[in-house]
């Protein structure tokens, strides 16, 4: 048994995985306390406050496997440090991803410092990732389910933050995860995964946004100057996107769904195509603010593979360092819609190098 000394604070969110990562922890013989924390205070559209139940649901899981529990309000730092975030880049036509920041800016940081406050010697989350600590350096390697694997939204996480992190269910995988839930009767075993944004959960994506920055309608183009629709807002378009443009029943026209190629902020023009996507393909991309785990590479140039979006499957790369947080990345094969404002995540085998945000993509046509 493991010195119960020990005492890990684990970020309790209500669902099956971190519940069942503060029961393992439990059986592993760490003195444990879960901590749920408040990010969002809005009411659903169906009039309850979700925080709420979600708590509910962590005090239930607590009580089952015989541990304190807490809550802690950080509704505050993440309307400074994410969600300001959120909107200005939404608003400068580009496609930000909260959640990374949200690690960075919250779970590693306020969250951390509040659970050292507590008297904790770690802190725990349920993220599908593992961790390696080894002289003095933390390495952030793949889970072992690389359906659920979250490495990517972990790329910001510095290496101070990294220490004394546990990561419980680094070696599970999903199924096993609800059945060790389901054994020990945990109310959560077959509660349903969150999706999308936390402080938009399943509302409609346009409807809120709407609700914090104006809708400037304007034309819908093709390339060679012809408009064809109107759009209802540059910031609610993202490159090769399909779905909400309305031009399935443009007459005389074949060769393919519609979608998204570009955006001309300046001009309030939103650029479309359909069939041909060469357009949408670039062959490398430059990348700022990157955050190297567990150090910057001492190679200026190397190979990897990198992630361009979380649901993509690893692509080889060149990397081309400028600097300790800028490089650009060169395409082994030509990548469909990189989206400035996302991450591109680099990887080495099972470890994750860290990674940085999308400035822009270029094609191989492109002019000098």
């Amino acid at each position: 048994m493991l010195d119960e000394k020990k005492t890990v604070v684990v970020g309790m969110s209500g669902g099956v995985d971190s519940s069942v990562a503060a029961l393992l922890l439990r059986e592993q013989g760490y003195r444990v306390i879960g901590l749920y924390m408040v990010n969002w205070e809005e009411e659903g559209e169906n009039g309850c406050c979700t925080a709420e139940a979600d708590y509910e649901d962590v005090k239930r899981v607590c009580n089952a496997i015989g541990i304190p529990y807490y809550t802690v309000n950080f509704s505050k730092q993440y309307a400074e440090r994410v969600f300001s975030y959120f909107l200005r880049e939404y608003e400068a036509g580009r496609t930000p991803n909260p959640d990374v920041l949200c690690n960075r800016e919250i779970k590693f940081g306020p969250f951390k410092e509040y659970a050292m406050a507590l008297g904790a010697d770690y802190i725990a989350t349920g993220h599908y990732c593992d961790i390696l600590h080894e002289g003095g350096r933390h390495y952030l390697l793949k889970a072992a389910d690389p359906n659920k694997d979250q490495t990517y939204f972990l790329n910001q996480v510095t290496q101070d933050q990294f220490s004394n992190v546990l990561f419980p269910l680094g070696k599970l995988k999903k199924p096993q995860v609800r059945a060790i839930a389901e054994r020990a009767g945990l109310v959560t075993a077959e509660k349903k995964d969150s999706t999308g944004i936390c402080f938009i959960g399943e509302r409609n994506f346009r409807n809120f946004l709407r609700g914090y920055l104006p809708a400037k309608p304007g034309k819908m183009m093709t390339y060679d100057g012809r408009v064809v629709g109107e759009h209802i807002g540059l910031m609610y378009y993202t490159l090769g996107q399909r779905r909400g443009l309305n031009l399935g029943g443009l007459q005389g026209e074949e060769g393919g769904r519609w979608f998204v190629i570009d955006k001309d902020m300046a001009n309030n023009i939103l650029y479309v195509a359909h069939g041909d996507e060469s357009r949408l393909y670039s062959t490398s991309c430059s990348v700022t603010g990157i955050n190297w785990i567990p150090g910057c590479p001492q190679e200026e140039e190397f190979a990897c593979t990198a992630k361009f979006r979380y649901r993509q499957s690893e692509q080889a790369v060149r990397v081309r360092r400028s600097g300790e947080d800028c490089a650009t990345v060169v395409f082994e094969q030509p990548q469909r819609a990189v989206t400035p404002g996302q991450y591109a995540v680099f990887y080495a085998g099972k470890r994750c190098l860290g990674g940085g945000v999308i400035e822009s993509a270029r094609r191989s046509d492109a002019e000098e």
